[in-house]
């Protein structure tokens, strides 16, 4: 039982620093209310429509347009970047009471020794008389 819950604390660790030190950041781009470019590596391209010939129709050029109701948007969440205190920028009183308080709290978890019952997956025997009521022997 110990094992499990010190590889689930391990882990929920690993991950803990894993979550605050990484940063991303979100590219979106609006033209009014409708989005219309996400990007989770931040280069949005505009709505800006780049004058090119479509090959269906040759007839209906694409024309270039500036919209005035489009928005980029950026959403961008920094992660940690000073998780490297070291134990020398402790003082001594500190070092000792942290010192103590690991000992003492790893000595309350200490496993006790149990004894190796062999005979637990057995059954007992079978009762076929009650020897005791048999005998009218009882303990008063």
């Amino acid at each position: 039982m110990k094992i499990v819950f010190h590889k689930i604390v391990s882990i929920s660790m690993a991950l803990l620093v894993l979550f605050t030190t990484t940063s991303f950041s979100v590219g979106m781009h609006f033209c009014g209310d409708h989005l219309m470019d996400f990007s989770l590596t931040g280069n949005v391209e505009g709505c800006m429509m780049q004058p090119k010939v479509s090959h269906e129709m040759d007839d209906c050029p694409m024309m270039e347009m500036k919209m005035d109701c489009c928005a980029d948007v950026e959403l961008s969440v920094a992660g940690q970047d000073d998780l490297q205190p070291t134990f020398n920028q402790l003082t001594f009183d500190q070092q000792v009471f942290l010192s103590t308080f690991v000992y003492a709290y790893l000595q309350v978890y200490e496993s006790i020794h149990q004894e190796k019952i062999t005979f637990k997956d057995y059954s007992p025997p079978s009762l076929i008389r009650d020897v005791q009521i048999l005998d009218q022997t009882f303990l008063i």
